[in-house]
């Protein structure tokens, strides 16, 4: 059902190139731009999954681990370059940029986690999970996390202005490297730990396409989500000053579920099959694909670009997304879930979603 929904939701991207080329209303063309990408989304990670068939589980992990948020990646590179090109929303978009990272790991942990575990919870009453594996997972994002929040308080601590700049840039490149090696180990370390003869082979996947019509898949996927992510970009001004909300928000809210929209699908699909390992596996992995991998290559992608990028967040994305791992962490503590669990998470997630619509940009 999923898979025919992808296929359905490819008129959006017509309609959406169509609006751009016929110049239509900003607010149709980052709709249906936002829409397009996710289908897209879908099948970018439908052949990362196929490709991984034929590659084998330690390279085909390392695909999924590379190209997990590849969707998301791609938006907000867009949205850096956009910046470096027309200097007037450079701010603007570097702010939609720090605002999907933190966007990223909240949904995953709040809105989509807190889902999985409704959801899963009101067919199956009580779910449970590998305690290990979520712990080992749980105190990573911690620590990832943690990572993340240094360069902004080291920003506070010295009242950072154009003389102290430089500082925080290095400090930011710095934490930057430092988590793609911590990232690295973590799939070292996840490579370690699968064991062929406690494979799970109830569900073996066998391959649907062809190398080469993964590959072209992927490829198609990664160039038309690159065209949606300039229409998406160049329509977000006009949509601030049309709905009066900041990029902030944009970033906080919508780019992250636009990107995640496929993964996100499959997490709640798992719930509901009482396959809530997988479910816990999808979210918290996710969001340290972000942290570990996304955030950091983005400091070093922005640089190459010359549109810097520091790891400066404001002090109310640095509480929520410490508050929202630590929440995380207490879930994995027992190895099991309920639905009551996921109400709270998604109680916290509105909480802190509405807070973000009327933050000060």
């Amino acid at each position: 059902m999923l898979k025919y929904w992808n296929y359905v939701m490819l008129v959006f991207v017509v309609i959406a190139a169509l609006g751009e080329w016929l110049h239509w209303s900003p607010i149709v063309i980052f709709v249906t731009a936002a829409l397009g990408v996710v289908p897209l989304a879908g099948f970018m990670g439908q052949a990362t999954e196929e490709l991984a068939v034929y590659t084998g589980p330690k390279i085909g992990g390392l695909l999924n681990a590379t190209l997990g948020n590849a969707a998301e990646l791609i938006i907000t590179m867009v949205a850096i370059y956009t910046g470096v090109t027309n200097p007037e929303l450079r701010e603007g978009l570097l702010e939609l940029v720090k605002a999907s990272i933190t966007g990223s790991i909240l949904g995953n942990l709040l809105l989509i986690l807190g889902l999985s575990m409704l959801l899963g919870g009101i067919k199956f009453k009580r779910q449970t999970f590998d305690m290990a594996q979520a712990n080992v997972n749980a105190t990573m994002l911690i620590s990832a996390v943690i990572a993340l929040g240094i360069p902004s308080m080291f920003s506070y601590a010295i009242n950072a202005d154009h003389a102290h700049e430089q500082s925080v840039e290095y400090l930011s490149l710095s934490v930057a490297a430092v988590m793609l090696v911590i990232y690295v180990l973590g799939i070292a370390f996840s490579f370690q730990l699968d064991d062929p003869s406690q494979a799970d082979h109830s569900e073996v996947h066998h391959p649907t396409w062809s190398v080469r019509q993964a590959v072209g898949v992927l490829l198609a996927s990664t160039v038309a989500i690159a065209f949606l992510s300039e229409v998406l970009v160049g329509a977000v001004e006009p949509v601030v000053k049309e709905f009066g909300v900041s990029e902030f928000f944009l970033g906080i809210i919508i780019i992250p579920l636009v990107g995640n929209a496929a993964e996100h699908a499959v997490a709640i699909q798992m719930a509901m099959k009482n396959k809530m390992e997988i479910a816990l596996a999808i979210a918290i992995g996710s969001s340290l694909q972000i942290a570990l991998f996304v955030a950091p290559a983005l400091v070093f992608i922005s640089l190459a670009m010359g549109n810097p990028l520091t790891l400066t967040f404001n002090l109310f994305e640095v509480v929520a997304l410490f508050a929202a791992s630590l929440i995380a962490a207490f879930i994995a503590l027992d190895g099991e879930s309920n639905w009551l669990e996921g109400a709270q998470l998604l109680a916290v997630y509105f909480i802190i979603g509405v807070a973000f619509l009327f933050l000060p940009s």
